[in-house]
C-alpha cells in the first residue's frame, strides 16, 4: 500500500466496523496479545527477501536470537500461507514480509502488531513514502525495508542496433515507436514483455495519474472506477496499440529462467519496474552485464512524474508470543546495522541517510549473490538515476483495503487480454465486476 500521508491512511479506519469476521481477529490492546515468552532464543521469519539472509547470521551472533529463516512463497503465495496459518490459529511466523499494498489488509483484520509506542521520532530516519506506507490510521504495523519507484531499464547494446537513443525516450509515443525499430530487428525482439500482471497495471496506471480506487473518510464506501477513469483509458489504449501490433511478447513469463534469459540475450529488450531490479539482473541475467542501463519512466506526456512498483516492511504477527525477540529483529534489519548489509547486498533504500550517501549514488557495480561486484550497467552509477526516480513518484494513489485478494484474481479475468482473445478493456471491466461483487461481499458500500 501506497499512502502518502495520514489522511490517506485514516481513510480506511472505517473499514474494521464494515467487516463482521473481524471481530474475532482481536483488536489492538495488549491484552490481546497472547502470553509472552521471556528472553526468547528463536523466532521464526517468513521472507522472501535474499539480503535477509546475511542479516539473519548477523542478527544472530549480535543477540544469541536464532531466526529461522523460510521463504515460504513471494508476495501472494506467501499471504495465501499466511491466512491459512491465520485462520487455523496455528503455524503464523513471529515476523513476515509484507509489501506496503497488504499492510491495511492485515492491519484492518487485526493481524499485525501495532508498534507505534517504540518507534517515535522514526519519521525522520526513512523516507516519506515507505514510512506513511507502513501506517493505518495513524498506527505503525512494520518497518520499512526498501522502495520500488519505477524506472526504465534497458539493454543499449539492442537499442543502439536498433537505432534508438533510449535516453531520448520522454512519452509513450516515443516508446511505441522505439518499440516497432526493436521488434524490425527480428520477430523474437521485444522491447518488453508482459503476461498480465496486476502490479503492473496498478503502477502503469498510478503513472498515467489514474485514482480509480478510493475509501470514504469513515471507511464505509469503497469507490471502484476503472472503466470510468480516463487516465486508465490512457494506459490501456497504449499498452492494447503494442498489444494489437505484437509489439510485446506476451509468452514469456515474468521471472521464469526463459525471461531472464531474453534479457541475458537481449531478446526482452527493457523493462519498466522497480529501482529493486539492479541484484536481480546481476544474479539472473548474468549474460547482460555491461549491456544494460537504466534511465527514467516515459509518460503519457512526457511530464517528469512517477509511480512505484513493490516495497515491502517486515511486520511482527499478533499471534507471536516472541513479540520482543521479534521487534529486536526488524528494528536490527531496518532499522539498524542491518540497513548497510541490505544496501550493499543490492536492496534499494527505504531510509534518507542511504539514499544520500555519496557510496551509494556513486556506485557503478552490483553486488550479486556471491559477494563479487558486477559492472552491471557499464560504468552508470544507476543510483544516481534511481534516486532521482524516487524523488519524481506522484502522491495520489490509492490500492484497495483488499488489494491482495484484486491481485489474486486479476489474471483469471485479464489474462485473456494478453493472448488476443479478448481487449485489454474488456478484461478490465470484468476484473472490475468481480471486485465490485467482493467488496460488497466483506460489507463495504461500493460504487
Amino acid at each position: 500500500m501506497k499512502f502518502t500521508n495520514a489522511k490517506k491512511a485514516i481513510a480506511l479506519t472505517g473499514a474494521v466496523a464494515m467487516l463482521a469476521s473481524l471481530a474475532a481477529c482481536g483488536s489492538d490492546n495488549a491484552s490481546d496479545q497472547p502470553a509472552q515468552e521471556k528472553d526468547a532464543k528463536e523466532i521464526t521469519v517468513w521472507a522472501w527477501e535474499p539480503t535477509l539472509t546475511q542479516v539473519a547470521k548477523d542478527f544472530t551472533k549480535k543477540t544469541g536470537i536464532k531466526v529461522n529463516l523460510k521463504n515460504v512463497g513471494t508476495n501472494t503465495k506467501e499471504y495465501t500461507q499466511l491466512d491459512n496459518a491465520i485462520e487455523a490459529g496455528s503455524g503464523a511466523p513471529d515476523v513476515a514480509q509484507v509489501e506496503y499494498y497488504a499492510i491495511p489488509q492485515y492491519a484492518i483484520k487485526g493481524n499485525l502488531l501495532d508498534i507505534t509506542d517504540k518507534t517515535s521520532g522514526y519519521e525522520d530516519f526513512y523516507t516519506p513514502g515507505p514510512w506513511a506506507s507502513v501506517q493505518f490510521s495513524g498506527k505503525v504495523y512494520g518497518l520499512p525495508m526498501d522502495s520500488g519507484p519505477m524506472a526504465f531499464f534497458y539493454n543499449k547494446e539492442v537499442f543502439d542496433k536498433a537505432g534508438v537513443d533510449a535516453e531520448q525516450i520522454k512519452t509513450w509515443d516515443q516508446y511505441y515507436e522505439a518499440a516497432k525499430k526493436i521488434h524490425a530487428l527480428g520477430d523474437n525482439y521485444y522491447i518488453t514483455s508482459d503476461t498480465g500482471d496486476a502490479g503492473f497495471f496498478d503502477s502503469m496506471t498510478w503513472l498515467a495519474g489514474a485514482t480509480p480506487f478510493k475509501t470514504s473518510s469513515d471507511g464505509s464506501e469503497v469507490t471502484i472506477n476503472l472503466t470510468g477513469d480516463e487516465k486508465v483509458k490512457t494506459f490501456t489504449d497504449f499498452w492494447q496499440k503494442l498489444l494489437d501490433e505484437g509489439l510485446l511478447d506476451t509468452k514469456t513469463t515474468g521471472w521464469s529462467e526463459d525471461w531472464f534469459k531474453g534479457m541475458g540475450d537481449g531478446t526482452i529488450a527493457s523493462l519498466f519496474t522497480g529501482a529493486w531490479m539492479p541484484a536481480n539482473l546481476a544474479n539472473s541475467a548474468p549474460a547482460g552485464a555491461g549491456k544494460w542501463r537504466v534511465t527514467q519512466m516515459p509518460t503519457a506526456d512526457g511530464s517528469a512524474t512517477n509511480s512505484e512498483n513493490g516495497g515491502s516492511s517486515l511486520a511482527i504477527l499478533k499471534s507471536s508470543t516472541k513479540a520482543d525477540a521479534a521487534y529486536q529483529f526488524i528494528e536490527y534489519a531496518n532499522h539498524g546495522d542491518g540497513v548497510a548489509t541490505r544496501v550493499a547486498g543490492g536492496a534499494f533504500p527505504a531510509d534518507k541517510a542511504s539514499m544520500e550517501a555519496d557510496s551509494f549514488k556513486n556506485a557503478t557495480t552490483v553486488k550479486n549473490s556471491d559477494g563479487e561486484d558486477v559492472d552491471y550497467f557499464g560504468g552508470q552509477k544507476y543510483n544516481e538515476v534511481l534516486a532521482q526516480a524516487a524523488e519524481n513518484v506522484s502522491s495520489d494513489y490509492q490500492f484497495l483495503p483488499f488489494e491482495v485478494k484484486a491481485r489474486t484474481i486479476f489474471g483469471d479475468y485479464v489474462g485473456k487480454s494478453y493472448t488476443g482473445d479478448q481487449k485489454l478493456s474488456d478484461g478490465i471491466a470484468a476484473w472490475q465486476k468481480a471486485l465490485q461483487d467482493y467488496g460488497k461481499d466483506q460489507g463495504f458500500t461500493v460504487k
